[in-house]
């Protein structure tokens, strides 16, 4: 994605003539047309391309590896298949059904991060807990800010959104391990304790 921010000839929904990608003003997916907004050919596109597939494969890959380490198998499968289903939609959002494919995937992903976050929030992870709350809510600000249609910040939105998440699901993949979780009772556990 740096490659086809780096070669994208320019222009914005500000300013056609405009020369580059400008982070103030430049949506992600200005990168995936075969024209850019200045009317140029699109050197962006073919990489752009490979990272939309890049990071929806590496953002799986952290969902499958984080069900691993927590300890409730319906929260684990939510975050697991979920991660995995969002493969596809995050790819499609290259397509004519970009708003379509955006809604479902930044829905499947920020739900695995909502339940990773009520897990991280039963720990000692206090960093974590920071991030992870932190996270969420430049999530739904920048919900906001899209649903009132506010193209102004929206675009600074979207590049701190996907920093601030890329950060924390790094952090949680190489920080944390399976005993960070193990004193979190799943439902099962809880049963077999009332039973008893």
């Amino acid at each position: 994605m740096m490659i086809a921010i780096s070669v994208y000839p320019g222009g914005s929904m500000y300013n056609e003539y405009s020369v580059g990608f400008d982070w103030q003003r430049n949506f992600i997916s200005n990168l995936f047309a075969t024209r850019a907004l200045n009317g140029a050919e699109n050197a962006s596109k073919i990489w752009a391309y490979a990272g939309m597939l890049l990071f929806p494969l590496s953002y799986a890959m952290f969902f499958v590896n984080m069900s691993k380490k927590l300890p409730d198998k319906n929260a684990a499968y939510i975050i697991k298949y979920a991660g995995i289903a969002n493969i596809l939609f995050t790819f499609l959002t290259v397509t004519p059904w970009h708003d379509l494919m955006l809604i479902i995937s930044t829905s499947l992903f920020w739900t695995c991060l909502f339940i990773i976050t009520v897990f991280i929030l039963k720990t000692k992870l206090h960093l974590f807990k920071a991030l992870c709350i932190v996270s969420l809510l430049i999530f739904y600000y920048s919900v906001y800010l899209w649903g009132i249609s506010d193209w102004n910040l929206l675009p600074i939105t979207q590049k701190i959104n996907f920093a601030t998440s890329t950060l924390l699901i790094l952090g949680l993949e190489y920080f944390t391990k399976k005993e960070d979780f193990a004193h979190i009772k799943s439902k099962e556990q809880k049963a077999l304790v009332g039973n008893s």
